[in-house]
């Protein structure tokens, strides 16, 4: 479970994430990566997108889940005061547990190594 200082909750947080943060996807999933101003007294904070393209309720629920429980592993390597947002693809309905981890951690190195561009 991801603590509640680390859950992104604000509806403008998810839009500057989204349209101004690196962005690398997987067959399951797409995370879009805005790195933080780099004071270590902010906390990382991750958001999460699983529309009905995914599918019932009950999978869409599923899938949360087990991208909760996946990002909660990898806070310690988020930089601090990120903002991480995690889109569900319609795959990942069908995706086990094992192949969420590998997209995840795929799209996540992809966001961390590749260099950000001046936004001005």
């Amino acid at each position: 479970m991801l603590p509640a200082s680390n859950r992104l909750r604000r509806s403008d947080d998810f839009r500057r994430a989204v349209r101004m943060g690196r962005r690398a996807g997987r067959r399951a999933v797409v995370v879009h990566l805005l790195p933080g101003s780099g004071s270590s007294d902010e906390p990382a904070r991750v958001g999460f997108v699983v529309n009905k393209a995914v599918g019932n309720a009950v999978l869409r629920n599923r899938v949360h889940r087990r991208l909760r429980a996946v990002m909660a592993a990898q806070l310690p390597s988020l930089p601090p005061g990120s903002l991480t947002v995690v889109r569900a693809l319609p795959a990942s309905a069908a995706a086990s547990y094992d192949e969420l981890v590998a997209d995840v951690h795929g799209a996540l190195r992809r966001v961390l190594t590749v260099p950000l561009k001046d936004v001005r």
